[in-house]
């Protein structure tokens, strides 16, 4: 089984470890990770956005499942391009599973880096007055209901890792999960 790795990890410092990293887990279960960083773009050149755009959606194509990382980037909610990449390949009904280093429920973490009150209705509101979602789910609706119907329950620990961007725990159980499946789907067959 081929998965697809995304996740906001292509921006940390040491982004080619943590591919390594992540391709190394999934050989260990027998599965292959595609890193979007295995795509080789001259980022010099005036197309590398969308070199790096047809690069990966080649790789999603090729790929049997997708592992995204949701945990929070740059604000409460995951990463926009890897929430792009879960619904591409939901949309494709490929198997789609995910992970999030911070256990915290949506409307914990908008309180985290925003003021929310009540409005005179009763609903929770951001300094805009916009409403803030708030169902007790680790995300906005549309991603974990993705993942409830087109693969596993989003993964979380416990608590939060105290290195959030390089602790796999969470990643290595989705890997586990693809692993059975793969193997599920091989007996099934077979």
């Amino acid at each position: 089984m081929k998965i697809y790795l995304a996740g906001p990890d292509v921006f940390l410092p040491d982004s080619i470890e943590i591919g390594r990293r992540k391709a190394a887990i999934c050989a260990q279960y027998g599965l292959t990770g595609l890193y979007p960083l295995d795509n080789a773009v001259d980022l010099a050149a005036a197309d590398a956005s969308l070199s790096i755009f047809k690069g990966n959606e080649a790789m999603m194509d090729a790929a049997d499942a997708i592992i995204a990382n949701l945990t929070p980037f740059r604000g409460p909610s995951a990463d926009a391009g890897t929430v792009y990449e879960l619904g591409y390949m939901a949309g494709r009904r490929k198997l789609c599973l995910a992970y999030s280093n911070d256990p915290a429920a949506y409307v914990e973490r908008v309180k985290r880096n925003y003021d929310v009150t009540k409005s005179a209705t009763g609903h929770l509101i951001d300094g805009d007055g916009l409403a803030v979602e708030d169902f007790g789910l680790p995300d906005n609706l549309m991603m974990i209901h993705t993942l409830d119907l087109h693969g596993a329950r989003l993964v979380t620990p416990r608590q939060r890792p105290q290195d959030i961007w390089h602790d796999l725990t969470s990643f290595e159980v989705c890997v586990a999960v693809a692993a059975d499946r793969a193997t599920a789907n091989r007996t099934e067959l077979g």
